[in-house]
């Protein structure tokens, strides 16, 4: 398997190398060469297999020739045997054809233990065979941090360095961060927003020299590990309701368009996925675009679900690369026209083409609260204010009562108190068992100004450089 950037400059790679670069040296994202495809009666057979097992069949593809068979069983065994629940990602109905995919079953209570879980374990086993050490360098509006300490903190070959904006996560966000104490772990609060962050990621990897000969190396879900890893859960959630025989609807809560995208992969592998619903809340710039074709920055807005307070959704050069017949020329100068000017629009038929399967809405904290109290009052069942978005947008825009729509279940709503309290619901549910003391543990963490310079000179002082001795 080979992979290419989506600007069409950067040199093709392996998975191994995709691994380590994350962002392409053109300033594209990497895609497969060639999507592999799976038939009607290959799907069909992994029907009631443990969720590792079906995992290394859809993956297996993506990193043949660079990890052993034997190898990728024993990473993907592991990854998902410190989950919560035997199903790993578990179906729990809320009504007619409806259901919710609890993909919070992992270490941090978040999605992101899916793709940063597996990813923590290809890290350490392809760096301690090569003997190298590296710098991760991520940035987070809530989740991804968490979940890529969690489950990179035991490498021995990486230093991680964390951004998340400032006093603009949950607490349980911030805590479940910055409590994860090591020699090796760097939590960084920037006096901006998610964007700011994440713009600062991607200047590090377009110039690594302030690292003086360490590599950078990308958590975000610009890494195409992180994609990989979320294709499966489509699959998982599909073959338990009827699929390849049936097929099956998603609604998506998504800012950064990485989960979605890995939804529209797994259709284009085969799974019969009907329909795919863009669920964000008033940051909405990919709803702009699905239902308008406008693509343009605003104002970034803080929210009751602020893991989706973006504005620029990195993930979505990925879905234009696509719709531009995988033309990079073409995408790197609408990345550049839109990088000079803010705005993003596409061609009448390249935009049809892409509502054929995408619908989307846009939720407010007004709608957000009145979808987690209906629910509940219908239930019993309490959403986290993003997949109260995803179950607001999946009422609103399912095109077929008579197909399955899966929501995506993000996050656990412990999380979100302050949202599930603005519900009316009352007290927020108690952290688990292995989180319980999280208000009472030590916190580190160092508040660094909206600089690029600043974040950098931090770096480049904390981190321990070169080949492992």
């Amino acid at each position: 398997m080979r992979y290419i950037s989506t600007r069409g400059q950067a040199p093709a790679l392996n998975f191994e190398d995709v691994l380590l670069a994350g962002l392409a040296s053109d300033g594209g994202l990497y895609v497969p060469e060639n999507l592999p495809c799976f038939t009607v009666e290959e799907i069909a057979s992994w029907a009631g297999l443990p969720y590792h097992e079906l995992a290394f069949r859809v993956m297996r593809p993506f990193v043949a020739g660079c990890i052993a068979d034997a190898d990728f069983k024993r990473i993907l065994e592991e990854t998902y045997g410190v989950f919560a629940h035997k199903a790993v990602a578990p179906l729990t109905q809320l009504g007619a054809n409806e259901w919710v995919l609890e993909l919070f079953q992992g270490p941090t209570l978040a999605f992101k233990d899916f793709a940063l879980q597996l990813l923590g374990r290809l890290l350490d086993h392809v760096l301690t065979r090569r003997g190298e050490r590296v710098v991760i360098m991520g940035a987070t509006s809530g989740d991804t941090g968490s979940a890529a300490i969690e489950g990179c903190k035991a490498c021995e070959n990486v230093d991680i360095f964390i951004m998340h904006p400032h006093n603009r996560v949950s607490e349980v966000q911030r805590r479940q961060m910055t409590t994860i104490l090591g020699d090796n772990i760097h939590n960084i609060a920037i006096e901006g927003n998610f964007d700011d962050c994440q713009e600062m990621v991607k200047a590090s990897f377009a110039d690594q020299g302030f690292l003086k000969g360490t590599r950078l190396v990308a958590v975000n879900s610009i890494n195409w590990a992180r994609i990989m890893a979320q294709v499966v859960y489509y699959f998982h959630a599909a073959l338990q309701l009827g699929a390849p025989h049936r097929s099956v609807a998603f609604s998506v809560p998504t800012g950064n368009f990485g989960d979605i995208f890995a939804g529209y992969l797994a259709r284009n592998m085969g799974l019969p996925v009907n329909q795919l619903i863009v669920a964000t809340n008033r940051n909405d710039i990919l709803h702009r675009f699905m239902s308008g074709n406008r693509y343009d920055k605003d104002t970034l807005h803080p929210s009751l679900s602020p893991s989706m307070d973006i504005m620029v959704s990195s993930n979505f050069e990925r879905l234009l690369f696509d719709l531009h017949g995988r033309n990079g020329a073409a995408v790197a100068a609408l990345m550049d026209s839109f990088k000079a000017t803010g705005r993003l629009a596409v061609e009448d038929d390249r935009w049809t083409e892409a509502r054929r399967l995408f619908d989307s809405l846009a939720v407010d904290d007004e709608n957000t609260c009145a979808t987690i109290a209906e629910v509940h009052g219908e239930t019993g069942y309490l959403l986290d204010p993003h997949t109260a978005i995803g179950v607001k947008a999946a009422r609103e825009c399912r095109r077929s009562l008579a197909l399955p729509m899966v929501v995506l279940g993000t996050a656990h709503p412990v999380k979100f108190p302050e949202a599930v309290e603005k519900a009316g619901i009352g007290a927020a549910p108690q952290l688990p068992a292995h989180l319980a003391d999280l208000f009472q543990r030590e916190e580190r963490c160092s508040v660094l100004p909206n600089d690029l310079k600043a974040v950098q000179d931090f770096v480049s002082r904390h981190g321990n450089r070169g080949k492992l001795l």
